[in-house]
């Protein structure tokens, strides 16, 4: 009976492995529809930019309390898979805590297992009344509302449902080593489980006992399956992009922005006396698509901005700290990234349907993004500061800006007279370049 159940076991973690890496395959392969990512330049300023804002949550304190909280959440996923770890080798092997060779060391592990398990289940207690009873502001906005406020919440379901099942897992294996069962070896310490969960067990027989324990166990091992396959399809992808994203985040000034390279060669073009425009190109060249000044759709943005489209956590940061936002206006940089990911599955769904792209009508910006929503931002920068894994909301929004501007002419009358007084008097004001020190002389 026991080899069955090893290999029910294998089976399962085989097929959990299976689909999770073809999830895998097709978040590279979407990522993969930007452009090409050229970031790869100061390695060790990368490293180190992920190590403080990934690993160790340098942004996070700038909110203490919900810092103190996700740090519990952090660090408790962080250590407790290494017991996850284990119930992986006893579920292949049909072993009883294979780990307990370690001695003490091993007993005070799962002893401060324990202690972040119920510091996580606090935790996650604690961000459900955040978010449903408290109702916290950035948590209430028109995106957050159906799907992404169900899998906040189921996330959070989840995480109790383990702890507790962890927990339980811990408390009835306790009461069995103490009664001497047979493959319940004395090992582990159980500070937590044997004050919360075993009172609640002794009561039980031996066998009733070994039913709870298994049910615990089960329960607790393919749920952590489950959830790691739900990830693909929740923002809490993050806790495994944001390692990468934070890598190949900005590393320039915030408020340095990008020059188009098809608008710097024309420049050059035409400042160049030398050059002929009209040049015949050799005769076994191929003649280049033309480029488009720009983003109107995933395809025109690169790869680290899809992305960061992949690790938003949605928690509403950047959007509470939009002053365009603040005062009413329709931007939101939380929609942004989660409409550019929205757009990125559409596409991909069709990619999986017929294997290739077909186009079905539809680009990011119109019918996902409105310009209203483009042209409310004031380039500020404080969502991209206040992003904790360095998300760059504001890349996009200008990418979208330029293709309306310069593919479509489509920019606001305000904007449409300031470039056209800067090409005829030099200036954004409407008056030449004559009359520009008028202010100044007295009367």
């Amino acid at each position: 009976m026991q080899y069955i159940d090893n290999i029910i076991f294998t089976i399962l973690l085989i097929a959990a492995i299976w689909f999770f890496s073809k999830n895998v395959g097709k978040l590279i392969r979407n990522i993969k529809l930007g452009k090409p990512n050229t970031r790869f330049d100061r390695p060790a300023d990368r490293w180190r930019t992920m190590a403080r804002v990934a690993l160790g949550q340098g942004k996070m304190g700038v909110r203490p309390i919900p810092a103190i909280l996700h740090g519990f959440v952090y660090v408790g996923f962080l250590l407790i898979n290494i017991e996850v770890l284990e119930i992986l080798i006893d579920g292949i092997f049909g072993s009883h805590r294979v780990l307990s060779f370690m001695g003490g060391f091993y007993n005070g592990m799962i002893g401060f297992f324990e202690i972040l398990a119920l510091l996580t289940l606090v935790s996650c207690v604690i961000f459900l009344i955040r978010r449903n009873v408290i109702k916290v502001k950035r948590f209430l906005n028109r995106e957050i509302k159906g799907w992404p406020k169900s899998d906040a919440n189921y996330i959070l379901y989840m995480e109790i449902a383990f702890m507790v099942a962890l927990l339980t897992m811990n408390g009835a294996d306790s009461l069995l080593q103490q009664t001497g069962s047979a493959h319940y070896s004395e090992a582990g310490g159980f500070p937590i489980s044997s004050w919360l969960t075993a009172p609640l067990l002794s009561g039980l027989s031996e066998s009733s006992l070994i039913l709870v324990e298994r049910i615990a166990w089960w329960f607790h091992i393919i749920g952590i399956l489950f959830f790691l396959n739900y990830l693909y399809y929740s923002k809490h992808l993050h806790i495994i992009l944001a390692f990468p994203n934070t890598y190949f985040s900005k590393l320039k000034p915030k408020g340095e922005f990008n020059n188009l390279e098809s608008v710097t060669r024309e420049v050059k073009l035409m400042m160049d006396p030398n050059a002929d425009p009209f040049a015949v190109p050799a005769a076994d060249a191929v003649p280049a698509e033309p480029e488009t000044f720009g983003a109107k759709d995933i395809f025109d943005l690169n790869q680290v901005q899809l992305l960061n489209a992949y690790t938003c956590t949605e928690c509403g940061r950047c959007t509470a700290e939009c002053p365009a936002n603040i005062t009413g206006k329709l931007l939101s940089p939380r929609k942004i990234m989660m409409d550019t990911r929205d757009r990125i599955e559409d596409i991909s769904k069709i990619l999986d349907e017929k294997g290739k792209w077909e186009d079905d009508g539809k680009t990011l910006v119109h019918d996902y993004i409105k310009p209203e929503e483009l042209w409310a931002c004031t380039t500020c920068n404080a969502c991209t500061q206040a992003c904790p894994i360095n998300i760059d909301p504001l890349s996009i929004i200008m990418d979208l800006r330029r293709y309306l501007v310069m593919e479509q002419s489509a920019a606001p009358q305000e904007l449409n007279l300031m470039m056209a007084n800067v090409e005829n008097n030099s200036a954004p004001w409407q008056f030449n370049q004559q009359d520009r020190l008028n202010w100044a002389e007295k009367d």
